[in-house]
């Protein structure tokens, strides 16, 4: 899984905290990223529904919708795409000791394993949404970090600490 899954979900989670849109700028200023880098991320966001952008002086991005309507697996596929992390290449069929392609009838075991990992690993992020995560991480955040961190995007100076 790429690096930009982190940031995305992390921008996501920022977005929904959010009643206006937020500058790429400013998401990239709050994560400490290359604002160039966090840019493609937020397009691959866009480009799979996930994000919009508005132009403008009160522009940025926004969720396209709540964040009870996005999961995790949404964002990892908007991101790395949605082809599953194993392909079988048929190694059984290779080197001195290859089985004909004629006799491999079924499925190649290791192949079968991989993909239902696959699979409960799609359901596990499926089951989680944005919201999920927010409200995961409002139980550990102080409440007084939350409200600075909203007053910070909605373009107010947060003294660091306060």
């Amino acid at each position: 899984m790429s690096g930009g899954v982190e940031w995305a979900l992390h921008c996501c989670t920022l977005l929904s905290r959010s009643a206006e849109p937020v500058p790429a700028v400013k998401l990239a200023e709050f994560h400490d990223v290359s604002p160039s880098y966090l840019a493609k991320q937020l397009q691959l966001l866009s480009r799979a529904g996930l994000v919009r952008s508005a132009q403008g002086n009160s522009g940025g991005y926004a969720l396209t919708r709540a964040a009870t309507q996005i999961t995790v697996l949404d964002v990892v596929e908007a991101i790395d795409g949605a082809l599953p992390a194993f392909r079988c290449t048929e190694v059984r069929q290779r080197g001195p000791m290859a089985t004909p392609a004629e006799r491999c009838t079924a499925p190649c075991t290791i192949a079968q394993v991989m993909d239902s990992a696959d699979r409960a690993w799609r359901d596990s992020l499926r089951a989680v949404t944005i919201a999920d995560l927010v409200a995961d991480a409002d139980r550990v955040i102080p409440p007084e970090t939350i409200e600075r961190t909203r007053a910070w995007l909605r373009g107010g100076t947060v003294v660091p600490g306060t």
